[in-house]
């Protein structure tokens, strides 16, 4: 998200009183009005008008047609996976069937640059001759048939698209933001880690990526849409004139990173070629994050034998691209130790997250990667604010104070992670870092942006002035201090119900246990609470005066007894991708976690009855045993 950044608040750190909301840069009410028609009015209005429509159906049939149409615009809502979409695209997976569709994919396309062209239109206050929006991919093997759908509805909008072919999450942004490109907006085709049977969107204009509201109201639209036309209505069947406009923004964003590099470094005698000396392995796990190592590395004097899985591949044959990923971190610390390397990185399939492996071989991911970043940003940045999902540990808040920082939990899930680093940052409270455990992480001086490959060229940097400084330590001795968690367990619990009441009963469970807490059924657990902002109530309810939207419930209690004291804390939370609900705990006692699981199991989940509608197997799994195995 661009914006000017404000001044940076006193050395009395402020209590933050927010007074904007998620939209940082909200829009104008939109002046021009215009008459409404089907695809404008809410759906149960749009199916009565529909119904009445003589060449549609009739009596039962009708009734029928209706009933149907219905469920199919709710698969399409369903699709929303918060801030982005998501969906089976391929056969493949055992129960699950395939959703995200071409048709789908073409009517949610639409319906974006519908959105982005309004949008533009509210902001100037006239509407823009010619809008621009470009569009990148990952290589799955859904890829070149969902392109097609992506590229027909964005035509259909009316919109002028660019086709960066594959590409990367982050680099779909930045072409929104460099200069010699500046489109309106763009479209990531991307699932992520998941299997190569799943696809999904990912949206972003000039102001950073969409949010879950957002994303919602733009899949709503999407199900109107693709209702009318399965009635027969307000769709001719014509295919709208395809222009695939090719634009090679890869090259030019590896060149920007390149830049970067260079300038910071300042290499005083290879100023072109600073990484000379310096041996790097990238594993790319056959995403789209090869492009680093030959377009990046390579051409600033780096030495990248030995790295791994760098050929795209939508089959992902060798492992899941995904830096949290055991066998991935594995592969690459060996080929670390082989080569005898200064650095390993491991990038995500989309590279909007990352890890590294130190020269020693060591791993370095989640609360550990959070910290060798603050490590860096609170040396450029003394005194910062570091925004971090409440999953991490007790440990990364004392690494982080001990070196003058400040550390906000805040809810699981990258994009509220972000934008409570942005909302703080426009409250008056310096905050230059924001990351989640998963490797998603943030920088204010690139606007607001969770790229896995700057942090990497923020690691580089640091790595290089090392050795420059003198120091014969890799990056890893920046973190020695950090000290990990005695135990630390994720469980999860399956809904057994209906996806589309997944959500409804997911919400059920989480708002269930915070009864309990604050009912002092579950004695020594307490909600949680952030002291250095206004995150209340186990690090979901925003207490200012402009809360920001929730996509998934979630609370985190502290955890002590009468012996040892506050020895942990839980979280329990709804899975934004899944229907499941995630429990992560940790426990500085040994037999804690078990401890604390027990009490979840017999006070809270079967003392409810939420057993009749939750998998509670592997929660009972692990409080007989203390392990999954």
């Amino acid at each position: 998200m661009v914006m000017a950044a404000p001044a940076a608040p006193s050395t009395l750190y402020p209590t933050p009183r927010c007074n904007s909301s998620r939209n940082i840069v909200p829009f104008p009410a939109n002046p021009f009005k215009r008459s409404a028609t089907l695809l404008d009015l809410p759906f149960q209005q749009a199916l009565r008008l529909a119904a009445t429509v003589p060449q549609a159906v009739s009596g039962t049939d009708q009734q029928t047609n209706v009933l149907s149409t219905n469920e199919e615009g709710d698969r399409i809502r369903r699709l929303q996976n918060g801030s982005d979409v998501r969906g089976v695209a391929l056969e493949g997976e055992k129960g699950r069937t395939v959703d995200l569709t071409p048709q789908a994919v073409e009517a949610i396309a639409e319906s974006f640059g519908e959105w982005v062209m309004e949008s533009l239109t509210r902001e100037s206050g006239q509407e823009k001759a010619k809008v621009r929006v470009s569009f990148g991919r990952d290589p799955r093997l859904s890829g070149p048939a969902l392109s097609t759908a992506v590229l027909a509805g964005l035509s259909s909008a009316g919109c002028v698209v660019f086709d960066m072919g594959l590409a990367t999450t982050p680099a779909c942004f930045m072409s929104t933001v460099l200069p010699q490109f500046a489109y309106d907006a763009s479209i990531m085709m991307t699932a992520s880690h998941l299997p190569y049977t799943r696809n999904g969107l990912k949206f972003f204009t000039g102001r950073g990526g969409l949010n879950a509201s957002e994303v919602e109201e733009i899949c709503d639209r999407a199900a109107r849409k693709y209702t009318a036309r399965r009635m027969g209505l307000g769709y001719s069947g014509s295919v709208p004139s395809l222009t695939r406009n090719n634009v090679d923004f890869m090259s030019a964003y590896a060149e920007h990173l390149r830049t970067i590099i260079k300038e910071r470094i300042n290499h005083p005698h290879h100023y072109d070629t600073p990484l000379e000396g310096f041996k790097v392995v990238v594993n790319a796990g056959n995403g789209s994050g090869g492009f680093f190592t030959w377009n990046v590395l390579d051409k600033l004097g780096a030495d990248t034998f030995g790295s791994l899985h760098l050929e795209p591949d939508g089959m992902f044959p060798n492992h899941i691209p995904n830096p949290e990923d055991r066998t991935a971190m594995s592969l690459t610390r060996a080929a670390v130790l082989e080569q005898q390397a200064d650095l390993g990185i491991v990038f995500d399939t989309d590279v909007d997250r990352s890890g590294v492996v130190d020269s020693t071989g060591a791993a370095i991911n989640g609360d550990r990667l959070i910290a060798l970043m603050a490590a860096i940003v609170l040396r450029e940045h003394p005194g910062t604010t570091v925004v971090t999902d409440a999953r991490t540990s007790v440990s990364l808040t004392e690494f982080i104070a001990a070196r003058g920082g400040h550390h906000c939990l805040y809810r699981v899930g990258y994009r509220n992670v972000i934008d409570k680093g942005i909302q703080l940052n426009w409250d008056g409270v310096e905050t230059h870092l924001m990351m989640e455990t998963t490797g998603h992480g943030a920088l204010k001086e690139n606007h607001f942006l969770d790229d896995g490959a700057y942090m990497v060229v923020k690691i580089i940097i640091e790595m290089v002035r090392m050795k420059l400084m003198g120091s014969s330590e890799g990056i890893g001795s920046l973190i020695k201090e950090l000290k990990d968690p005695l135990e630390s367990v994720e469980l999860r619990m399956n809904i057994l119900t209906q996806p589309k009441h997944a959500k409804q009963k997911g919400a059920e469970v989480v708002e269930t246990l915070k009864q309990c807490i604050e009912e002092g059924r579950l004695q020594g657990w307490h909600l949680d609470a952030c002291g250095d902002c206004w995150v209340s109530d186990g690090c979901l309810v925003d207490s200012n005066d402009t809360p920001v939207d929730i996509d998934a419930r979630m609370y985190r209690a502290r955890v002590s007894d009468e012996v040892h004291g506050q020895h942990g804390w839980i979280q329990i939370r709804q899975s934004v991708h899944n229907p499941n609900i995630a429990i992560n705990m940790q426990s500085s006692m040994a037999g804690g976690c078990q401890a604390i699981t027990t009490t979840l199991r017999d006070k809270f989940l079967l003392a409810s009855g939420l057993e009749e509608f939750v998998d509670v197997s592997q929660v009972d799994t692990y409080a007989r045993s203390g392990s999954l195995g």
